[in-house]
């Protein structure tokens, strides 16, 4: 599977991540993002597959937390979609805003340091999905 070449830039360190996912080699047997199961996008909104996740708002609006609880998404085929852009990058913030507490309860790899707030009026909706994970875990 070949990328498109269209750049787009992210504010912060989150474009180094960003970089590095579209640098990454894809070959035949790299694991589709088709075959990997969502963590919570299914649950919430009835996901199936992260193209369903794209067609739905609700699955938009709560993509940030799938990035940020499942490290083994390959976001590289939608980079080019601002909502998946937005979406990381909000992960990120969230990770190192809250990196304590989300590594008390899950095992991922670390996401890059994003400059901005998050908005506190989403932590109930961050903390319900965290329990979630660690009860599915």
């Amino acid at each position: 599977m070949k990328i498109a070449s269209t750049s787009y830039i992210l504010p912060g360190a989150c474009q180094d991540a960003v970089d590095a996912l579209r640098s990454m080699p894809m070959d035949s047997q790299s694991i589709s993002v088709h075959s990997l199961p969502l963590k919570i996008l299914s649950a919430y909104t009835g996901a199936a597959s992260f193209e369903d996740a794209l067609q739905d708002p609700r699955a938009v609006r709560l993509l940030w937390l799938e990035i940020l609880v499942n490290d083994q998404l390959d976001l590289a085929p939608w980079l080019d979609r601002e909502e998946v852009r937005e979406a990381h990058a909000k992960a990120c913030r969230w990770y190192h805003t809250y990196r304590s507490l989300v590594d008390s309860v899950l095992t991922r790899s670390p996401l890059p340091q994003e400059a901005g707030p998050v908005d506190q009026r989403e932590y109930r909706v961050f903390a319900e999905v965290l329990q979630f994970v660690a009860d599915h875990a």
